[in-house]
């Protein structure tokens, strides 16, 4: 599911968690990618619900990753969240 995830865009672990038909999930999905260390997947396009960055070790690499694709992100949190959000849908 994370490799799905276009740039530019974001998803939760709780969307996350529901794409991979697991919703309620999300606790699980974070401990996954906590662990997970497969190169090229974009763990930094997973955040947290609302928007927040949380859940990534370094939260300035995450940062930078995602303003690298053109999402910006406060110090805690993205902004335009709700217009940046992919739940695994493309858009038309």
């Amino acid at each position: 599911m994370v490799s799905r995830v276009p740039p530019g865009r974001v998803t939760t672990y709780g969307d996350v968690a529901a794409m991979a038909g697991r919703p309620g999930a999300a606790r699980a999905v974070g401990n996954i990618l906590a662990r997970a260390d497969r190169p090229g997947l974009p763990y930094h396009r997973v955040i947290a619900a609302g928007g927040a960055l949380g859940g990534y070790s370094q939260l300035a690499l995450k940062r930078a990753l995602l303003a690298a694709e053109g999402v910006e992100a406060g110090p805690r949190r993205v902004r335009e969240f709700a217009r940046l959000r992919w739940c695994g849908r493309i858009r038309p």
